[in-house]
């Protein structure tokens, strides 16, 4: 697998990371044996560092550092909350135009977290399937902006909203992610991280990073009906 470069320079590079694909090994899933880091490592014939992780079933920006002091001051950035990253995502019912949420979530140990996320809704659109016992099902495509870094942030406040990212199989809704794997056969969760934003830590100067909609995400809303053209979403 060649994984697709975004930005690359002697000390950064990024990629847009395919769905269903493990940062870096993780005793959650020991059976894996193919990841990002390693595979990119191996393109590139140089040490690589991720600065930041994204979940196994999310695509998009990627962010790797190619050397020690690089990624150590890019990791600062995002335990400051300074970075600026938006992720698309098709979740359950209909979103008003513009939100947030602040609720708290809660560490592996229990511990409260103070965290932010901000959205706005694309589009919604109505299917004429069943689910449940509602005779239609609805959805929006949201643009989401996290401004804290919590484990699984958005899935958890989306599932707090009661607007469940669909595909998502830990925090989701299991009758609109069957429905769409029957229907239409989504096999990951539809959650891109859309760009990434920080202060490039050599030259000072901002860096934006940008990337297209993986082809699982384009399929399942071509499938639905949605248009990107129509919402100025650049892909591949």
């Amino acid at each position: 697998m060649t994984l697709p470069i975004l930005y690359q320079d002697e000390y950064l590079v990024a990629i847009n990371k395919p769905h269903n694909l493990l940062v870096h090994r993780s005793p959650i899933a020991a059976e894996e044996t193919v990841f990002a880091l390693q595979l990119l490592r191996d393109q590139l014939g140089v040490w690589v560092s991720p600065c930041h992780r994204i979940d196994r079933k999310t695509g998009g920006v990627l962010l790797f550092a190619l050397n020690k002091e690089v990624d150590k001051l890019v990791k600062q950035q995002f335990e400051q909350h300074t970075t600026h990253k938006k992720y698309w995502a098709l979740v359950r019912g209909y979103l008003p135009e513009e939100g947030f949420t602040d609720r708290p979530l809660a560490k592996d140990n229990g511990d409260m977290q103070d965290a932010l996320t901000r959205f706005k809704c694309l589009l919604q659109i109505e299917l004429p399937i069943e689910v449940s016992r509602y005779p239609t099902s609805r959805y929006s495509l949201a643009e989401i902006y996290p401004e804290t870094g919590r484990m699984h942030q958005i899935r958890r406040h989306f599932a707090q909203l009661r607007h469940y990212l669909i595909g998502d199989k830990t925090h989701g809704e299991c009758k609109h992610n069957k429905m769409f794997e029957q229907h239409f056969g989504l096999n990951t969760m539809l959650l891109h991280a859309a760009s990434l934003e920080i202060v490039h830590p050599i030259t000072n100067k901002p860096l934006l990073i940008e990337a297209p909609l993986q082809n699982e995400f384009l399929e399942i809303l071509q499938k639905i009906g949605i248009s990107t053209d129509d919402l100025l979403i650049e892909h591949q």
